[in-house]
């Protein structure tokens, strides 16, 4: 039986569209501010009918920007908001109730409000609480892998509060392009010269992506690898690759995995000298999980994935890369974690998964790319984790030791459902820490000793309660313990899966590769295969 709530409001309806008619609209003004200091942010700005329908603002200022995403895989996966510069907006709306929120990035409290639109004027004003200011503290934000528009990144970078942003502006998708004359991007090609937005906020607009799909003219994927920092801009093709890392490695560039199971990836590793591994890559999302088929094949049996009648679950995607970055420190490939969403392309907002860095020294273009190099980073979709281990940072490479103790603190904006140390790929402890609530934050202590035995890398991560969904965690970079009388290998379950992918892709590709690009493969199957000899 109705309620008089919901009888009134639609006699109100009737008696609306029948003054103003059924396509009638009405103005909305509102603002984002800092709930301390009152001043306008840039933010992230949802809008939701009572009916579910999706709505978008306009920036209510000549010299502001308002950028809308619209992206859709499904009805249960998508993501419809509209990122806002730091000035007022407005929006037309029909009659009716609504739920507006705004969010900026991990390190603010989102705001939501509840409005009645009717034909009085309606002002929001949603305030953005501050909760960890991780600038102060010496950690700063990148997201690796953009597909925003070069002219779009300024906005998006200050609305979802990120430092460094990335984007692909050499981009391309068949084998012998060349990023400079078949490029996909838009605009044309910048200087690799740091953009400062402003002080806490630089771009770095020269980046370049090979995503093949399309191989000697027919369709068939080899797969995706960024160069992120270059100088000068790619101008040959691939296969083969070895070319790309030696220019991206004379410039100062970073070469950046993508995603663990395209199917060339693993032979990238040893034969690329692969810098970064995306521990929350582009399939990551604010949003449900949407691609549970893609690369199923290629998941190890031994990994024991969580896999349903759909294929991937949300964690079992997200742990298949983690067992995939943990074989590969395994066989001596010390790469170091980054988060990359590929914002543009898929359903997600630019830097919902993001890599914190302590730059060695003041916030600049070079310190953070220093620091990511060395691993002094963690990556997160949501919890904030700072961790030590026997009193040293992650990243560094210590003497041998028989115990590690981790010290440190998981918080962050939900409870955390369990936190796990990582010891050469296994879970050697999990526990689910006490949370002191202090202003709504939930923060946990950490200190947690697990022993090790021969050279070996810890690592931690942690997970946030969402619902038994996995999509909220924090993971660290290792730190490695070497012992040169006990060198760390594989288990044999983790070498024969790397050489099994490989061998897969020689095949694959037997009479498709020119000889050269097919070398590159049998190249790494030697070096995992010589690995595997000292299992």
């Amino acid at each position: 039986m109705p309620n008089a709530r919901s009888i009134c409001f639609a006699l109100f309806l009737c008696i609306a569209t029948s003054a103003f008619g059924a396509d009638a609209t009405f103005t909305i003004t509102g603002s984002v501010v800092d709930s301390m200091s009152g001043a306008v942010l840039p933010a992230r700005i949802y809008i939701k009918s009572e009916e579910g329908k999706w709505f978008f603002v306009k920036s209510a200022s000549p010299s502001g920007s308002a950028l809308e995403m619209r992206k859709t895989v499904s009805p249960t996966s998508l993501e419809m908001h509209t990122t806002i510069s730091a000035h007022p907006f407005i929006a037309q709306l029909p009659p009716g109730h609504y739920v507006i929120s705004a969010e900026r990035g991990k390190e603010y409290i989102p705001a939501h409000e509840t409005i009645v639109v009717s034909n009085a004027p309606v002002a929001v004003k949603l305030k953005l609480k501050r909760w960890i200011d991780m600038a102060a503290l010496g950690w700063y934000s990148g997201d690796t892998h953009s597909h925003r528009p070069l002219t779009e990144m300024t906005n998006v970078l200050l609305a979802e509060d990120v430092n460094l942003g990335f984007p692909m502006t050499q981009w391309v998708t068949a084998t012998e392009a060349s990023p400079l004359k078949a490029n996909k991007a838009s605009g044309n090609i910048p200087a690799g010269e740091v953009s400062t937005v402003d002080p806490t906020h630089l771009l770095y607009p020269l980046n370049t992506e090979y995503e093949i799909f399309t191989t000697a003219g027919k369709s068939h994927t080899l797969g995706a690898i960024l160069v992120i920092g270059h100088k000068t801009p790619f101008d040959f093709g691939v296969p083969p690759v070895t070319p790309v890392a030696e220019k991206a490695h004379r410039e100062g560039a970073l070469i950046d995995l993508e995603k663990h199971s395209w199917p060339w990836s693993i032979a990238m590793v040893p034969v690329l000298n692969v810098d970064l591994f995306e521990l929350s890559n582009n399939h990551v999302w604010n949003t449900e999980f949407g691609f549970p088929q893609w690369t199923l094949p290629a998941a190890g049996k031994y990994m024991n994935l969580q896999i349903d009648e759909k294929g991937f679950t949300e964690w079992g995607w997200i742990d298949f890369g983690f067992q995939t970055y943990y074989a590969l420190l395994n066989c001596g490939f010390r790469l170091r974690p980054t988060a990359g969403t590929a914002a543009g392309v898929h359903p997600v907002p630019f830097g919902f998964g993001r890599v914190y860095v302590q730059p060695s020294g003041v916030f600049n273009y070079e310190n953070w790319m220093k620091g990511l190099n060395a691993g002094r980073s963690f990556v997160t979709t949501g919890p904030i984790l700072f961790i030590r281990a026997n009193g040293v940072e992650v990243g560094t490479t210590n003497g041998p030791v028989s115990k590690v103790r981790i010290t440190g603190i998981v918080q962050g904006l939900a409870a955390i459902e369990q936190v796990e140390v990582i010891v050469n790929g296994k879970i050697a402890k999990t526990i689910t820490p006490p949370a002191a609530i202090e202003s709504g934050i939930y923060k946990s202590k950490l200190d947690i000793t697990v022993p090790i035995d021969g050279t070996s890398w810890v690592a931690v991560r942690a997970f946030e309660k969402n619902n038994g969904r996995k999509n909220r965690f924090a993971h660290t970079s290792p730190i490695y313990f070497d012992d040169p009388k006990k060198p760390l290998h594989p288990s044999r379950e983790e070498i024969d899966y790397l050489i099994g992918r490989v061998k897969e892709e020689i095949v694959r590709n037997q009479n498709i590769l020119m000889p050269e690009a097919l070398q590159e493969y049998k190249s790494a199957l030697s070096k995992y295969e010589a690995i595997g000899k000292t299992d």
